[in-house]
């Protein structure tokens, strides 16, 4: 964890790996500092920028998420394709289980 002595950012843009993009994106959910980041479930943010923004976004989203979590976590500022392994395996799993989730619904109101 991030000693309360080092200078935390107080802007979005001032993360690494997060531009004005992603920035604009992550206040349309409600996330206008840092350390919402930080309490929030990277996957779920995902998730929900997806929602809001009336499709999915490309998984490096996911992995930029997953290095401000880290970042905000150790003071450790690394790359966004460092969590590339992290990110694919999320959105991977997440597929699988919105698959089952489907073929489910598929299947019990077609044998009712």
């Amino acid at each position: 964890m991030r000693s309360a002595s080092q200078d935390q950012p107080a802007k979005l843009e001032e993360l690494p790996n997060i531009g004005k993009s992603i920035s604009s994106d992550l206040r349309a959910i409600g996330i206008f500092f840092p350390q919402q980041i930080a309490e929030r479930d990277p996957h779920a943010t995902y998730i929900e920028l997806g929602g809001v923004m009336g499709h999915c976004h490309d998984p490096c989203v996911l992995c930029a998420l997953l290095s401000e979590q880290h970042f905000l976590e150790s003071g450790e500022a690394l790359l966004w394709w460092t969590f590339n392994g992290e990110g694919k395996a999320a959105c991977l799993d997440f597929g699988r289980r919105v698959h089952m989730k489907h073929l489910q619904m598929v299947f019990s109101t077609v044998w009712v």
